[in-house]
């Protein structure tokens, strides 16, 4: 049965599809279409010569063996094979051979996105914002020729996304899904911020300042946690920039949300303190290192500045810390330390008190004893 296979493999090629991956498509393809012909032979395989652009159907049939006391359920034996190539098959193979060919098209434009987008996973990206009136719970953003999905949990709570606007966007995941490559990114994501800070912070890119932690909230805050690795380098004003440029850089890409740079510590009380900022601790107790539980104590008019709005810098300063912070009122500290101590001294006086009578007794006693 004749096929243009010449013409097959010149746009295989034109795809990148090698010769080998065409003809086993093409070969597996038009065998299970010559399996739904009438009188089909179960065991069959496709040949295909490229010389002079034919393809055969090789079958065997199966010849019944006699059971026996031994073999009661004999399999058949296959006869040898023959030409079962079907007379009106050639309009059935040229379609078969046109689905083929979609598939593998299909696969290899597949292959290609997957392949640029598989090394760019937890990488910042542009595109620009593809809003699809069927979806409407998803964003689609236009990366190139490739369509990535910015899903509703990635989105910034309150965040507008407009129609061809050009957004930055983190890439969490690139898989292979059913309809082909699956591009996930986000606009939540606490790397989004990190990501932003490295294209504006050249120390954090050499190595001299190291971002140890973020805590985020999309739409409302960030905590940020810096070090740095090199003498004379400040950590804070390397991210923050002259007159502040360079975090103004980053929060122009993220709206109104708001940004803390903090000092990170190894020690766990200077770091909680720091993570609490803008407010000032005036200590920070340690409550217990296996459960990571601390108190800090902060002035009563800085308290609500430490706590935050619905506890929000708080929140943020343990997810920083990686510590549970209790946040108390250095007002009330003191006067239990006071309220202690007066009571101490009330106990300590009163236990004193039997001892000085006494000794004032036996004095008298022993005046007495000379006189005599």
């Amino acid at each position: 049965m004749e096929l243009d296979l010449t013409s097959i493999r010149q746009l295989a090629a034109e795809q990148g599809i090698d010769a080998e991956t065409l003809d086993a498509a093409l070969e597996e393809a038009l065998r299970l279409a010559y399996l739904k012909t009438p009188h089909a032979q179960k065991h069959a395989r496709v040949e295909l010569d490229q010389r002079a652009g034919t393809f055969t159907v090789w079958a065997r049939k199966e010849i019944p063996q006699e059971a026996t006391e031994e073999d009661p359920y004999p399999r058949p034996e296959l006869s040898d094979e023959f030409d079962d190539t079907p007379k009106d098959f050639g309009r059935m193979a040229a379609s078969t051979a046109r689905q083929v060919i979609s598939q593998l098209f299909r696969e290899a434009a597949d292959n290609k996105v997957f392949g640029a987008f598989a090394g760019q996973k937890g990488k910042l990206i542009t595109g620009v914002v593809q809003q699809n009136l069927r979806d409407p719970n998803n964003v689609h953003i236009q990366v190139g020729d490739v369509e990535a999905l910015l899903p509703r949990r990635e989105q910034v709570p309150g965040e507008k996304y407009v129609h061809g606007e050009r957004v930055r966007v983190f890439v969490v995941s690139v898989a292979r899904g059913l309809k082909g490559p699956e591009i996930i990114v986000s606009r939540s994501h606490p790397d989004l911020v990190k990501l932003l800070f490295e294209r504006e912070v050249p120390e954090l890119v050499s190595g001299a300042v190291s971002i140890m932690a973020i805590a985020r909230e999309a739409g409302a805050r960030t905590k940020i946690a810096v070090r740095a690795n090199a003498q004379g380098v400040n950590p804070k004003g390397a991210l923050i920039g002259p007159a502040g440029s360079r975090v103004r850089a980053v929060m122009e890409n993220l709206g109104e949300e708001k940004i803390d740079i903090v000092d990170y510590s190894a020690d766990p009380a200077a770091f909680i303190a720091a993570a609490l900022s803008p407010a000032h601790t005036t200590q920070v107790h340690v409550v217990s290192e296996k459960n990571k539980t601390a108190l800090a104590f902060i002035h009563d008019d800085q308290l609500s500045l430490a706590i935050g709005k619905e506890g929000q810098n708080a929140r943020l300063a343990a997810k920083l810390t990686g510590w549970k912070i209790g946040v108390e009122s250095e007002e009330t500290r003191a006067a239990q330390e006071a309220a202690g101590l007066e009571q101490t001294g009330k106990s300590e006086a009163a236990s004193v008190a039997p001892d000085d009578s006494s000794a004032e007794t036996s004095t008298e006693e022993q005046a007495e004893e000379k006189k005599d």
